[in-house]
């Protein structure tokens, strides 16, 4: 039988993980660990909520690793959480792990990691990740109770993070960006239902007029960048990250709309 499942995402980039996961096979050698990324961009807690928020719902029920901890080393607390569909999510509290248990159903039980026998024997200040982290996930997926962590939380002192929502308004859907990707593409909140209750069925074509800071531009509603000609925009239903997106076929949008996370955007149907 296939050994448990620990999914791993931190902004580490390419050596730290690699000592990560040689602790947690020390510790769980029959452990599947699966590498969901570690190029977050540097101390983005937000971006690393986004991104494990996104891909959670798509794997198994198992453990959960994610480490974007700009505040390691103070007295942020480093946490464990028992979501409701039985997944164990475990990193520091910042933020970073509650989007992604709400898509498993929410918060069913929270613990401080307080057992340093489930630590290294030497814990440093600059990296939890292999010292505390990776330990405490590679246990816990190899049947250690949750309830040996440490003591309980109260799930409403756990840091939360909202990412921003999108909002029908006077015949127009007004969004922000929630993340920017390698590519210069933005992902906005809101989904194709949203678009379609203010424009009707979305065809390929559809044109939106997409306004940001006062200035409007007209785009089209296609299912992917080569519909429109090179330097072009478009807006997609972005199937990496489950949602509405802004895109310029081979170009960045974010550098032709001046978007940064936050950005408000309205989207509304063109005349």
């Amino acid at each position: 039988m296939a050994g448990p499942l620990i999914s791993f995402l931190t902004d580490f980039g390419d050596s730290a993980p690699s000592v990560c996961r040689g602790v947690m096979w020390g510790i769980a050698p029959d452990a599947r660990i699966l590498d969901l990324t570690h190029h977050v961009r540097k101390f983005a807690v937000r971006d690393g909520a986004f991104l494990l928020s996104r891909a959670i719902g798509y794997l198994p029920v198992g453990v959960h690793l994610a480490v974007v901890d700009p505040g390691v080393g103070t007295r942020r607390r480093p946490i464990a959480i028992r979501a409701a569909r039985g997944d164990l999510l475990v990193g520091p509290d910042n933020g970073l792990l509650l989007p992604a248990t709400r898509v498993l159903g929410g918060v069913e039980e929270a613990r401080e990691l307080a057992n340093a026998e489930l630590f290294l024997p030497e814990v440093s200040w600059t990296f939890h990740g292999r010292d505390l982290f990776a330990p405490v996930a590679a246990h816990l997926a190899a049947g250690v109770p949750l309830e040996r962590v440490g003591p309980p939380i109260d799930p409403a002192e756990l840091i939360d993070l909202r990412l921003p929502d999108a909002a029908i308004r006077d015949g127009g859907l007004d969004t922000a960006v929630l993340f920017i990707d390698t590519f210069g593409n933005a992902r906005v909140a809101g989904q194709p239902e949203d678009l379609a209750a203010i424009a009707g069925p979305m065809l390929p074509g559809h044109r939106f007029r997409l306004l940001v800071g006062g200035t409007a531009t007209e785009l089209p509603w296609v299912p992917t960048f080569g519909a429109v000609p090179p330097g072009e925009a478009l807006l997609y239903d972005d199937a990496d990250y489950d949602g509405l997106a802004i895109a310029v076929n081979q170009g960045s949008a974010t550098e032709r709309f001046g978007l940064e996370l936050d950005t408000p955007v309205r989207l509304e149907p063109a005349p």
